[in-house]
């Protein structure tokens, strides 16, 4: 295969990983990282970097006109901010500690324990619920555009949402993830957001996540130009395309999207790491 063939390869995949992750709020890193190690070949670490930078193409690609269209709760996503981003330094240092294989076994679980979550009914909207305490002193109740017009909704479950999202960066940092798979699962299932709200802010948040701790796997020599230039452009027209698609998506076939993609890669990952077929 010619560097030119492998290109054009990486970015006709980055680009439908950057379509995926703009649409469920996954961040096409967890369709890149198994892409890249699994189909092309790629070292892990290398994969994570350049995993890291698309991560952050796609956060600039999306989360700006979800913001400017009213999808995204911008004062839930600051907050969160602070937690992801602090889990996300604290995986980094942890990369280099932790073998390969066990990198990939804790990230096919993770993906099954978010699609089983995702699959879950709810138990409702609780519209009638007392709105948290918290929520309404940081004033993240807000609106989101429907069909019908604009809908209000309450943020619920604040602080157990901060230790989710903790735990979100950490995964980030470890795995070369936006872990927007966790972030969607956090503000949909425990802070009872919206899903597209929950998508859109899970987008917004990836890419300050993933700016974290790809500061330090640069430090290390983990980002090759090369490889992150291809995938970083093409997650970027990717997600840029998925922005535009969301506002006719139905959220019913969002989540079987989501819980589909990430039960395939998950159940690959694993094989992978429990084999040991990966670098």
């Amino acid at each position: 295969m010619t560097v030119l063939t492998l290109t054009l390869l990486l970015f006709l995949g980055a680009i439908v990983a950057g379509l995926l992750g703009a649409l469920t709020g996954l961040g096409g890193g967890v369709i890149l990282l198994p892409l890249l190690t699994l189909v092309f070949g790629v070292d892990m670490h290398y994969a994570i970097g350049a995993t890291l930078i698309s991560v952050i193409a796609t956060s600039s690609g999306s989360a700006a006109a979800y913001v400017k269209e009213g999808y995204s709760n911008v004062r839930v996503g600051m907050f969160l901010e602070v937690a992801t981003t602090f889990g996300a330094v604290c995986g980094a240092f942890l990369g280099d500690y932790v073998p390969i294989s066990a990198i990939a076994i804790i990230f096919g679980i993770v993906l099954l324990i978010s699609a089983y979550l995702s699959a879950r009914p709810r138990t409702g909207d609780h519209l009638h619920d007392q709105p948290d305490p918290l929520a309404t002193r940081l004033r993240m109740n807000s609106t989101y555009p429907t069909p019908g017009g604009l809908k209000s909704y309450y943020v619920r479950g604040v602080p157990l949402g901060w230790m989710v999202m903790y735990i979100a960066g950490l995964l980030s940092g470890l795995l070369g993830i936006g872990s927007g798979a966790l972030k969607v699962l956090a503000m949909d299932q425990i802070m009872r957001l919206p899903f597209k709200v929950s998508t859109t802010t899970s987008n917004f948040m990836i890419g300050v996540t993933a700016a974290a701790s790809a500061g330090i796997y640069l430090s290390r020599g983990y980002i090759d130009p090369g490889l992150s230039m291809p995938v970083m452009l093409g997650v970027l027209l990717g997600a840029t395309l998925g922005a535009k698609v969301l506002n006719f998506a139905n959220t019913r076939y969002l989540r079987i999207v989501f819980t589909v993609v990430i039960v395939a890669l998950a159940v690959q990952m694993i094989f992978h790491g429990v084999v040991g077929d990966l670098k």
